[in-house]
């Protein structure tokens, strides 16, 4: 069971690996995307169909048709990575050895919708994925195995997704041997250090430049590509929106305050925050294409004294 990108790196891992048979995909229903609204099915459908596996979406998977079909499948365990629905106890309890699922992050750390996004704009120096065996609560079932990553300068919420879903996957079909022969036994999590990670809103994006170079340097690099880091830039020619691809913090003890734009040049454009300042080195005009600094500055006036925010 799995919608996502991030799902796909568990459905190629399970379809190639011996000794399991994948009899089935739940995914969600296609959704209308694009500016024509078209109905587009999830990655993870497309994959199963290539693999001649046969898919079901229901709308809900507490629909009592759905549950039904899935009873007469007879599956002796059910993988989840990503899915996008709590699911009911009666599917809980429907396979023989449960419902194994894949979760990015560290358990109980970042419990929730968006895991990934908040290790990074929380400066967490590691995270990893968890396999646990699914109960009705939200991401607190026990715990079989666990791996963890560094979370590097480089990374952002992008290169971290993809590492992820590869850890995951790997570790989840490396677990379901050993636990279906008994050999792996789920432990319950602990009490302590839940931390939850609610799903990631547009208005989440904004930038408050009176918070550190570094909390803003965070922003930019757990929230891309999606909602990205943004800002509003007041120069000679009104006010824009900018959204921050590239970013960088650089140790400062100017006065300035914290927006104001302290030097733009062909290495970046460089604004003070509330503490130290942030080196802006790719970004975006609304309505233009993602530029280097250099790109953007020589179609675009920023000079010292520039606003942001």
């Amino acid at each position: 069971m799995g919608t996502p990108e991030l799902a796909c790196a568990s459905l190629a891992a399970l379809l190639g690996a011996p000794g399991i048979e994948v009899v089935a995909v739940v995914t969600q229903p296609d959704r209308p995307k694009g500016r024509e609204l078209k109905l587009q099915p999830s990655p993870v459908k497309v994959m199963a169909e290539a693999a001649g596996i046969p898919v079901l979406q229901p709308e809900r998977a507490r629909e009592a048709s759905f549950l039904e079909e899935l009873r007469r499948l007879e599956p002796d365990l059910v993988a989840v990575a990503a899915y996008g629905q709590l699911l009911p106890q009666d599917l809980l309890d429907l396979p023989r050895h449960g419902c194994l699922n894949v979760h990015t992050s560290l358990l109980p750390r970042y419990r929730g919708a968006a895991p990934i996004q908040w290790a990074i704009l929380n400066d967490d120096p590691e995270t990893g994925v968890t396999i646990m065996k699914l109960d009705a609560g939200l991401d607190t079932g026990a715990i079989l195995s666990q791996r963890s990553t560094p979370i590097s300068p480089e990374d952002t919420a992008e290169t971290l997704h993809d590492r992820l879903a590869s850890l995951g996957a790997k570790l989840l079909v490396e677990s379901i041997p050993p636990y279906v022969a008994g050999q792996l036994q789920p432990r319950p999590q602990p009490s302590e250090g839940v931390v939850y990670a609610p799903k990631i809103k547009k208005t989440d994006g904004l930038i408050d430049w009176n918070q550190s170079a570094r909390s803003i340097w965070n922003r930019v690099r757990g929230l891309r590509p999606w909602p990205g880091a943004f800002t509003w830039i007041e120069d000679g020619h009104g006010r824009h929106l900018l959204k921050l691809w590239g970013a960088e913090p650089v140790a400062h003890s100017g006065a300035e305050p914290p927006g104001r734009v302290i030097q733009a040049g062909p290495e970046g454009v460089l604004v003070a925050c509330g503490q130290n300042a942030l080196r802006i080195t790719e970004l975006q005009r609304e309505g233009g294409r993602r530029l280097s600094a250099r790109e953007y500055l020589a179609g675009h006036s920023v000079f010292p004294g520039c606003r942001l925010g």
